[in-house]
């Protein structure tokens, strides 16, 4: 990357500054390839923060499906943490994940049940067979106390495991079905193919692991027997491991690194935050293989405004990928990100994937309950991983002197809403929207490939009018 006029002084986030079209030879935004290049196994460059509001078991399945990858929180007991590896490992590479219930069910559970998944609809089985289909529209209007074979369309149409997906969208194109079962040989449930799901198999690849499993990381932080729980979470099958404390840059985290380091571990080692070329050396030369980068730049985080300390997210990105760059290593970008062009920016920068939380927090994936507010919006509740809410979750087994002492120094805002946005309210939406931009960026810029765009990207700085003036005038933007 390099700017378009001589280097500017002033630190820059990413509304600071904007990329110029370039001559290009890409022809089409299918012709770009945006596998990371870090050794995660990612196809797309997408990480979802290791958050508790965030990063559950339908999250990773999915947003694996389409090439990203999820991080586990830290804060999850290891017993669970190795269950959802597990889980998310047996997921299939193309269909969906059925929700599932029989035929004497209610209506009730049914509705309880429909919003923990995008694809909106309940398999009826009986004897693992697909018998119906209930969606929302069946339970309107229906006591809730209905069985629901009194409610579902009975006999749906039923796609065979190995069928094509593009034969799979003209199958229920043809009969006028936005979503069918898929079986296996002997009728029993495989899951559920969605025209949309059909046309996204074709344009996404999965992430997977030797064995053509879906790719799923962990979280571990930099206290306690840190070799013992890495050790641990590899044998659970995480594919990559991040080393995660507010402030990266401190000797616990080098020793942390260390002890990783002495493991011999098979997979990538994330270590993080930090936001100077120093922290990104001091790392990568503990051990680390990916630095995360990003200090305060989260939706969910107080720290610039409770310290005074961090730095602009895109100056951040541009001096840590020039560092590990140097060293052959790389940087994820992890923050401040609202916009699918402040994703392609931080890749211009050099980031090679951009880690995205509370963006993400607002979709039917996410582990929150589903709220509705006065107004009738839709929303789930978030929280910063450094907030009262938070740290009460990872000091639960302490006794009440030491947490009460650690919950006056939280920072992080223990409760926020994350609406819901209707046009978009999957995780799967959301990634077609970013990876959209983020390959349009890629056109204009010539670049086929992340590192094209890296190397190509010519970026200037603009006014805050600059900005405001390439916003369309929409309420959602």
């Amino acid at each position: 990357m390099r700017f378009l006029h001589p280097a500017p002084s002033l630190e820059l986030t990413y509304d600071d500054v904007f990329m110029v079209p370039a001559r290009s030879s890409v022809a089409s935004r299918f012709d770009v390839d945006l596998t990371t290049i870090d050794g995660s196994g990612a196809t797309i460059p997408i990480v979802v923060a290791n958050m508790t509001a965030v990063a559950g078991r339908r999250m990773a399945e999915t947003v694996a499906r389409r090439g990203g990858l999820t991080v586990v929180p830290q804060d999850i007991p290891l017993p669970v943490v190795r269950e959802v590896v597990g889980w998310v490992k047996q997921r299939h590479l193309v269909v969906d994940t059925a929700l599932t219930l029989g035929p004497h069910s209610t209506v009730g559970d049914a509705l309880a049940l429909l919003p923990k998944r995008a694809h909106g609809a309940v398999i009826v089985v009986a004897d693992q067979r697909p018998v119906g289909i209930v969606t929302e529209a069946d339970c309107l209007g229906a006591d809730r106390f209905a069985q629901l074979h009194s409610v579902m369309t009975p006999d749906p149409l039923t796609l065979p495991e190995q069928l094509d997906p593009r034969k799979g969208f003209a199958e229920m194109e043809a009969a006028r079905r936005k979503i069918a079962p898929v079986v296996a040989a002997d009728r029993t449930l495989v899951g559920v193919l969605t025209r949309t799901g059909a046309l996204r198999s074709t344009i996404y690849r999965p992430a997977v692991d030797a064995g053509g499993r879906l790719r799923i990381g962990a979280a571990l932080g930099a206290n306690g027997d840190v070799a013992g729980k890495a050790a641990a979470l590899i044998d659970a099958g995480a594919d990559v491991l991040v080393l995660d404390t507010a402030h990266g840059h401190q000797q616990r985290m080098i020793d942390a690194l260390r002890a990783v380091r002495a493991l011999d571990p098979a997979v990538p080692v994330v270590a993080g935050n930090v936001v100077s070329a120093e922290g990104t050396r001091d790392l990568l030369d503990a051990g680390a293989d990916i630095v995360k980068v990003g200090v305060g730049p989260g939706a969910m985080c107080t720290t610039r405004m409770m310290t005074g300390v961090g730095r602009p997210q895109f100056s951040a990105v541009l001096d840590c990928a020039a560092t590990a760059r140097e060293l052959g290593k790389h940087v994820w970008a992890d923050g401040g990100v609202r916009h699918p062009r402040d994703v392609a920016l931080a890749l211009a920068a050099g980031a090679s994937a951009v880690v995205i939380g509370s963006w993400f927090a607002g979709t039917l994936e996410s582990p929150g309950d589903l709220h509705v507010a006065a107004d009738g919006r839709m929303y789930k509740e978030s929280f910063g991983m450094a907030s009262a809410r938070a740290v009460a979750n990872r000091t639960s087994g302490e006794d009440a002197f030491e947490r009460a002492r650690k919950a006056l120094f939280e920072e992080g805002i223990s409760s926020g809403r994350q609406f819901l946005d209707p046009a978009r309210p999957g995780v799967e939406d959301l990634l077609d929207t970013i990876t959209a931009g983020v390959r349009s960026a890629c056109t204009y810029a010539g670049a086929s490939t992340l590192s094209e765009l890296e190397e190509r990207a010519v970026v200037g700085v603009q006014s805050a009018s600059g900005f405001d003036e390439g916003r369309p005038l929409y309420a959602g933007w």
